[in-house]
């Protein structure tokens, strides 16, 4: 890999041959790449959700929320309540519905912060006719309300979620496959996340991978699971692109 460091300890590392912005569809992860949210309200949905279709109640505690996806997080918080799994499987679905509901009708104490260099970097590869979607283990309905109240919505096409599809190389796959669609079926698609999970996934379906520590991981953790392109963030990789031209 070819890596780039500058003095503010920006970092940058680049498979040889590999031009990040050279694909044809980019897939963006939401939550630690484009975006953090300074409030609770998706957090604290599963909670009030359960709570409100079953009376069980459950805790996010120990779950592994990093890179996982609504849908994984509701079954595993479950699971940890010791709610049996007859129980849970026929209210999966109201489930779902109420925590779309509970952040649809808190869109307005939603506080997305965006990541550094997400509007230039959407608005560079939109310039080279890429095209935009979005990739999350958000349900789709929380996914859009986020990206519309951070002021993104105008950058993607289409996206894949979470509603489905509780494994993430499922929910790339079927978003590369809505990228082909839109796109052509040989279009290069590159997906965008902040965590190993995400690599994981992008790798799972052969698609090459832009890993930003951004969210939770940093720069040395996710170059050890040899994403294409590994960057300490958007705004530090569209600057070394800059340098470099």
């Amino acid at each position: 890999m070819q890596t780039f460091q500058r003095e503010n300890e920006a970092r940058i590392a680049i498979e040889p041959g590999f031009t990040w912005d050279g694909q044809d569809a980019y897939l963006f992860d939401i939550d630690g790449t484009l975006l953090r949210s300074r409030d609770r309200v998706h957090f604290d949905s599963v909670a009030s959700s359960v709570r409100q279709v079953t009376g069980f109640d459950v805790s996010l505690e120990g779950v592994a929320i990093h890179g996982s996806t609504d849908t994984a997080i509701l079954r595993e918080a479950c699971d940890r309540a010791g709610i049996p799994a007859e129980v849970l499987a026929p209210q999966v679905e109201a489930i779902l519905a109420a925590m779309c509901n509970h952040v649809a009708e808190r869109r307005h104490q939603l506080e997305p912060v965006l990541m550094p260099g997400v509007q230039d970097a959407l608005s560079h590869l939109a310039a080279r006719h890429a095209l935009l979607g979005v990739a999350t283990g958000n349900l789709e309905m929380i996914g859009w309300i986020k990206i519309e109240q951070a002021g993104l919505r105008e950058w993607f096409r289409f996206g894949g979620f979470s509603d489905r599809f509780p494994v993430r190389a499922e929910l790339i796959g079927n978003a590369a496959r809505k990228a082909r669609d839109l796109a052509g079926p040989a279009a290069r698609v590159c997906v965008v996340g902040d965590t190993p999970r995400d690599i994981a996934a992008a790798h799972a379906n052969r698609l090459p991978v832009i890993a930003v520590a951004t969210g939770h991981f940093n720069f040395e953790t996710l170059l050890e699971h040899r994403p294409e392109v590994c960057a300490s963030s958007l705004a530090d990789l569209m600057a070394a692109t800059r340098t470099a031209t």
